[in-house]
């Protein structure tokens, strides 16, 4: 059987944990597989483009657990009363192939998102930053900001987005937390003057420079996370030039990230190699350094291990029957004719059936 967390499930799983103490684990446990990074199979994500969007597939495996994510981007959908981004993903046995946890991760996918965010800007931001910008305050920001007060004390977020509504809300789900000060800014310019970190992570599937040359000051690390496909930028070019860009995974930044404007020898460093310590993150308190997010599989692997974990140990969701019983490996149709059998004379489609797991 294959257990299965739905949305209601995965809702009830973070309000027991709470949400800091739920980015705070899988922050860990995000830190823990870049550190192994040489066990994992790795590629880029496949993605499939149109006007209005992308969608995507996102695989990742180590010798024991195959994980993929599926996952939309449609900034357009916000019109259409959509989510922009839906997601759900799957872990399997590598030695059998059999699914072991099937998962909403739309709520996930954010929640890990800002996690990893957590984790770069640890090793990234200077120590005492206090201060954050946020740009673009939609679905993604909320965990932007809790992921920022928990992990890294910022206690001040300086909030502006085009559509004055969605600050409006952004500000309402965060004044239960009355030691993080959110304060409404008037443009980009007035959110980033100042601040120690600045996280962009704006959804319009354009060539946008959002944060320009001029707003940068030393020693800000900025944690662009809205450029994630090809078309799709948030940093004017200058920024990344004069700044310490770090990736993900350079095959699949190149492509999708902010680093798309530069020529492809632009230098970058991946995380991983940060983490482990082969690396400096900031080399120096006055250097500016980027964090060019697009989203990696392997985070969707350390977010469906941490899940399948918790779903097991606290018995959330249930067990479906994702894969036909096991009577006979060799006799698929044999099991289809004797179900539909079973089914006429009145009995459950799956009552006289063993199951293999």
């Amino acid at each position: 059987m294959t257990r299965f967390l739905d949305v209601p499930a995965t809702y009830r799983l973070v309000a027991d944990i709470g949400v800091p103490r739920f980015l705070s684990e899988l922050a860990a446990t995000i830190r823990a597989d870049y550190l192994r990074w040489s066990d994992f199979d790795k590629s880029p994500r496949l993605a499939c483009h149109s006007q209005v969007g992308v969608i995507e597939l996102m695989p990742v495996a180590d010798s024991k657990l195959f994980a993929f994510k599926y996952v939309n981007g449609h900034p357009i959908n916000a019109e259409r009363g959509i989510h922009t981004v839906m997601a759900f993903g799957a872990l399997a046995e590598v030695e059998t192939g059999y699914p072991l946890f099937l998962s909403e991760l739309t709520l996930t996918t954010a929640l890990r998102t800002a996690a990893t965010s957590a984790v770069v800007a640890k090793a990234l931001a200077r120590p005492d930053s206090r201060t954050m910008a946020l740009i673009g305050n939609g679905a993604q920001s909320e965990f932007q900001a809790l992921a920022f007060h928990t992990l890294l004390g910022i206690n001040e977020i300086r909030a502006f987005d085009v559509d004055a509504r969605a600050t409006d809300k952004l500000i309402g789900n965060l004044a239960s937390y009355p030691e993080l000060r959110v304060v409404r800014a008037k443009s980009t310019a007035d959110a980033v003057r100042g601040v120690d970190i600045v996280t962009t992570v704006t959804a319009d599937k354009t060539y946008a420079t959002i944060i320009t040359p001029e707003m940068i000051e030393p020693g800000m690390h900025i944690n662009a996370v809205g450029g994630d496909c090809p078309g799709k930028t948030e940093l004017h070019a200058e920024v990344l030039r004069l700044a310490r860009v770090i990736v993900e995974y350079e095959p699949q930044t190149r492509i999708e990230g902010d680093i798309q404007q530069l020529p492809g020898d632009f230098p970058v460093t991946e995380l991983w190699r940060v983490l482990r310590g082969e690396v400096a993150g900031r080399e120096r308190a006055d250097q500016v350094t980027v964090f060019d997010s697009v989203g990696f599989a392997l985070e969707d692997y350390s977010a469906l291990r941490y899940l399948f974990a918790l779903a097991q140990a606290r018995n959330a969701g249930i067990e479906v029957a994702l894969i036909p019983p096991v009577v006979d490996p060799k006799n698929l149709f044999g099991e289809l004719a004797g179900s539909h059998q079973a089914e006429a004379a009145g009995a459950s489609t799956y009552g006289s059936l063993v199951f293999g797991r």
